[in-house]
């Protein structure tokens, strides 16, 4: 029986040290209002990330991670979407052949309110730091035709750091 509780505990340890999280302040883009947070999570199925956010247009939006940690220029100065193996194609989160930083559709309700988790596969917290989060007007078809999926806009964003 102690057998047991001691491989739990390493258990508990090792999932601890796995795993970990940060929470990203998001601001929009004209203004630079705090809309809320989103909580990014390591998982074991992919990077885990929970939105709370208010103030946003209903709909779909593109979400992206940017590759520059900056929020300036009305979201411009944050560069295009994190690409470190130079694919240079939009291919959406579930294919390896494109950017490293799309991510799934972000869903705001009738209240502008954005609550409703999306899991990207192919990334993990520390993927993501000294990078920025943002948020685009328009949907996400998840292909290069038109640009970027036809997020359009980028309406709200946040810098990832590290919370150690």
């Amino acid at each position: 029986m102690n057998y047991f509780r001691v491989i739990g505990f390493f258990g508990c340890l090792l999932t601890t040290a796995l795993f970990s999280d940060v929470t990203i302040s998001m601001y929009s883009t004209s203004g630079n209002q705090m809309i809320g947070t989103i909580k990014a999570s390591d998982t074991a199925f992919g990077l885990m990330l929970t939105p709370n956010l208010s103030h946003l247009p209903p709909g779909v939006h593109g979400f992206h991670v940017h590759d520059k940690p900056t929020c300036g220029e009305e979201g411009m100065a944050a560069g295009g979407h994190l690409d470190p193996a130079h694919t240079e194609k939009h291919l959406g989160p579930y294919n390896d052949d494109g950017h490293l930083g799309d991510l799934p559709v972000i869903i705001v309700d009738q209240n502008g309110n954005a609550t409703m988790p999306v899991l990207a596969p192919r990334l993990n917290v520390a993927d993501i730091l000294g990078h920025s989060l943002m948020i685009h007007e328009g949907g996400d078809n998840y292909s290069d035709q038109p640009a970027n999926g036809g997020g359009g806009k980028r309406i709200a964003c946040g810098v990832i750091q590290s919370e150690e």
